[in-house]
């Protein structure tokens, strides 16, 4: 299997030695459902099972929130070797809020994916109904990061207000006044691919998390988990400017923490 070469994983043994199943998975991480597709055979589903909970685990232990917090409320669901779009090692399909991970191809791109799941999520929790903003639900994909460009009316709450700082360390400068550099870059690279991808509001803020990830996880936390987030440091990528440096790693690594831990705290008193 593709996504088990070469892979070296640092961080604690949450399993005691044991392989874990999809199931245990689903229940750890307070899942709705996953499907494996018929294409994984028994050996590869047991190998991918230890990587994804492994994955999962030290996500949830870099983040210092409950595992079942990573499942959102149970409403996401995770496929594995299912469906899937050519040429793509995962992606996030907002219609069936689910995350999906390419059978040989989908290392490195978890915590990337988890946190265009959870942007989506959180919207409707940081920002009242926007039905108005589509009548018709013509795009079922806003997401918090849209809705704060969008400089639109906050839900009043300490978290919100903190997801709020998060998104404002990330995407303007220190004064507030301007975009960061981190923008400039990500709008560059789009005139110079002729597209809209690298300045899309989601897709700045889920580089700028798995590259704050996966820097200050090795610093912090001793994890390095390349089945987690990869080759945000140092990578072709990374010298165009795609990801934020490591100065402003640090910053949003800390407006993160800011956030996800009284979140988790929160989620741990309303009896999960």
């Amino acid at each position: 299997m593709h996504h088990q070469r070469h892979f070296e994983r640092i961080g604690p043994d949450y399993r005691q030695g044991e392989s874990v199943s999809f199931l245990d998975i689903k229940h750890t991480f307070g899942l709705k459902h996953i499907r494996v597709g018929k294409w994984v055979n028994r050996t590869e589903s047991a190998l991918a099972a230890n990587l994804i909970f492994d994955a999962l685990a030290d996500l949830a232990n870099i983040l210092r929130v409950p595992p079942e917090l990573i499942g959102l409320r149970g409403s996401l669901r995770f496929a594995f070797g299912h469906g899937g779009q050519k040429g793509v090692q995962a992606h996030y399909s907002p219609a069936y809020r689910e995350l999906a991970l390419a059978k040989n191809a989908g290392a490195g791109a978890l915590a990337h994916e988890f946190w265009h799941a959870f942007d989506h999520y959180i919207a409707d929790k940081m920002y009242h109904n926007d039905s108005l903003l589509d009548p018709y639900h013509l795009n079922p994909y806003v997401c918090a990061s849209d809705h704060w460009l969008a400089d639109k009316p906050m839900i009043n709450h300490p978290l919100n207000q903190q997801l709020s700082k998060l998104f404002e360390v990330t995407l303007l400068s220190n004064n507030s006044q301007h975009p960061s550099d981190y923008v400039r870059c990500a709008i560059a690279l789009d005139k110079q691919q002729q597209s809209l991808y690298f300045a899309k509001p989601t897709e700045m803020m889920a580089r700028a998390f798995e590259a704050s990830i996966e820097m200050y996880s090795q610093t912090h936390a001793a994890i390095a988990n390349p089945y987690l987030v990869n080759s945000t440091i140092n990578s072709p990528l990374a010298k165009l400017g795609a990801y934020p440096d490591a100065t402003h790693c640090a910053a949003i690594y800390q407006a993160i923490m800011a956030y996800f831990e009284p979140l988790g705290s929160a989620f741990d008193k309303q009896g999960r």
